[in-house]
């Protein structure tokens, strides 16, 4: 999946206000037998059996298909998701980060997540970030009122902030994953960034 640095993301966002939106709604499993990494095939196949029916016409009334909704994202439009809570729940398939990557997701804003899904979506270059349901609830009623409401996630402080009412709130994470999201490193890239280190101590 695309490696981006991350700093500050000011974006309007995809209100999916499933509770426990399950890993198999997040991308169905026929997908999963697939041996390709191409990020379109899994974007596509993000909430594919909520967002199209039987015949693979769009279903009018679920969210991303809406007008407001349904642009694909891009810097500053729909890079952030508010979903319900106990987001990822199920299977612990990494295909599910996949699908929302590769949909070009930077953020999903939720109350709670499943625990690997949670990694799953760090190890994609996508942040999860845990909020309190009164802070969730609010943002759905923002983004209700005003679907082209914003929302900034800064994550060198590590706070989200509803622009519509200034209202913010602070969010844990790792600070390994942080510093590797900041820099746009995955694991090999941390050890490779280190590989003076690594010898120096080898030499010893």
């Amino acid at each position: 999946m695309a490696k981006q640095k991350f700093d500050k993301i000011q974006s309007t966002c995809i209100p999916i206000a499933i509770d426990n939106n399950n890993t198999d709604n997040i991308i169905p499993a026929r997908y999963l037998a697939s041996t390709t990494r191409d990020p379109k095939f899994y974007g596509d196949a993000f909430m594919h059996d909520l967002r199209y029916d039987a015949e693979g016409r769009p279903v009018a009334d679920f969210v991303m298909n809406q007008p407001e909704f349904s642009e694909a994202p891009r810097p500053g439009v729909h890079e952030i998701i508010v979903g319900g809570k106990n987001w990822g729940s199920g299977s612990s398939r990494e295909h599910a980060a996949w699908a929302i990557a590769g949909y070009g997701v930077r953020v999903v804003i939720s109350s709670s997540f499943a625990d690997i899904h949670r990694n799953n979506l760090l190890n994609c270059f996508v942040l999860p970030v845990i909020v309190s349901e009164a802070f969730q609830k609010e943002l759905f009623d923002t983004i209700a009122h005003d679907p082209q409401a914003e929302v900034l996630v800064d994550v060198p402080a590590q706070t989200v902030t509803n622009l519509s009412t200034g209202n913010s709130q602070h969010f844990d994470i790792n600070s390994y994953k942080k510093y590797c999201l900041m820099n746009a490193y995955d694991d090999i890239d941390f050890l490779l960034s280190n590989r003076d280190k690594i010898e120096q101590f080898e030499g010893k």
